[in-house]
């Protein structure tokens, strides 16, 4: 009987099964332990950068006359990138060069001046973003917790998408989102499957972190058309509009992605030395506040301390100005190819709502449904995010809306 048992355990390679699934869970728990202070961390970052964001903002509002400071403080972020962060002044691409070729790593210094620079663009006035802030943060963290563990390559790329998706996920607070974004954006073509729960897990935590130290994201109601609850929305008429917007939203992404290039390359050849760019570009913002007259397209036009400025909510409540979605492209595109930090998400948010605005008037739409199909559809087609935005507008604007999301 006893031999009977002992064929039956080698037939069945118990010892193997065993084997594998003790390392499967060594493997579960070291993760675990990586990745939930390492994203409890990106989600505190993120949460301070948050406040200091909003802070540096009412200041500009507060304090018109730093605008004119544009031009030197512009140049104080670049002479900084000049003098001590050469090596992290390719932001965004160097995270995704040390994903895919694991080599000398991401420096740690890069989420101290990522900081500064991105409040101090917002503080004098930039028309900039935030993710790509919250994206180096993360990046930087986490090629630091790599180091610190001395992580083999493949285990680099995942904590490094990790970090992103923290970073992500707690700046906007969308963590599905967040963790699709790191796969999506840093595999440009190939997916790191198994990097899929490490990122959902980090973008989780670093979100529940954000939120834990009080820190609240703008919400954007979608309230105009529903289809019961649980329903979705499949009216052939609102689709067929929304197809239509699509290529819109498409146009105005590739349009912005190309502007940004062509200024950044035009700037960068004409005035090589970043510190004077940066101040040109600052005379260039000052310039356009002067010809139209306004500031509304300065910041992150999320909100606004004056009253009657279009903001990205009030695109979600009535009709607004039908050219906000170009002059906020004009301002953005100077701002960031002149070297000011942030990031060209949240302006593509801006972009997307206003134009989406415009065409719910002009095809007889729901204004605020094709606002958040604007928000979505024009940052996916700027960033060649599609899935990560798709899922965004779910995570914003409510599963009801998953239709008309993915068409356009």
């Amino acid at each position: 009987m006893r031999a009977t048992f002992r064929n039956l355990f080698s037939i069945l390679n118990v010892a193997a099964f065993l084997r594998d699934r003790h390392d499967h869970a060594m493997s579960v728990v070291r993760w675990t332990l990586i990745l939930v202070p390492l994203a409890a961390l990106i989600g505190t970052l993120c949460a301070a950068f948050l406040w200091s964001l909003d802070a540096a903002t009412q200041a500009r509002f507060d304090h018109p006359w730093l605008l004119y400071l544009l031009p030197a403080g512009g140049a104080a972020i670049a002479l900084l990138y000049h003098r001590t962060g050469k090596s992290v002044e390719a932001g965004n691409n160097l995270i995704v060069e040390q994903i895919h070729e694991p080599g000398g790593g991401v420096p740690l210094r890069m989420a101290p001046l990522v900081f500064i620079g991105t409040i101090a663009t917002h503080l004098f006035g930039g028309a900039a973003g935030r993710e790509g802030t919250a994206v180096q943060l993360g990046g930087s963290l986490a090629s630091a917790a790599a180091r610190l563990f001395k992580l083999d390559a493949p285990s680099i790329r995942i904590v490094l998408m990790a970090g992103v998706a923290a970073g992500f996920g707690a700046v906007f607070g969308t963590p599905l989102a967040g963790a699709v974004f790191a796969l999506e954006v840093l595999a440009v073509g190939r997916m790191e499957y198994s990097g899929i729960l490490p990122c959902l897990l980090a973008a989780l935590v670093g979100d529940w972190t954000c939120h834990a130290w009080g820190i609240h994201h703008t919400p954007y109601q979608v309230s105009s058309i529903t289809g019961g609850v649980g329903a979705l929305i499949v009216e052939p008429l609102i689709l067929a509009k929304a197809a239509v917007a699509g290529v819109a939203f498409g146009l105005a992404g590739l349009l912005f992605a190309e502007a940004n290039h062509a200024l950044g390359g035009f700037l960068k050849a004409r005035i090589p030395y970043g510190p004077l760019r940066a101040a040109f570009g600052g005379i260039l913002v000052i310039a356009l506040v002067w010809i139209f007259g306004t500031r509304a397209y300065l910041g992150l036009g999320v909100w606004s301390a004056i009253p009657g400025d279009p903001t990205i909510a009030g695109f979600f409540t009535g009709p607004a100005d039908r050219w906000s979605w170009a002059l906020k492209m004009v301002f953005t595109v100077v701002t960031l190819s002149a070297g000011f930090k942030g990031g060209e998400v949240t302006p593509l948010f801006f972009i997307g709502a206003a134009l989406g605005n415009a065409l719910g008037w002009l095809l007889g739409a729901p204004l605020d449904l094709f606002a958040g199909l604007g928000f979505v559809a024009v940052f996916a087609g700027g960033a060649n995010t599609p899935l990560a935005c798709t899922i965004m507008g779910i995570e914003l604007f409510g599963a009801t809306h998953a239709v008309p999301i993915a068409v356009v």
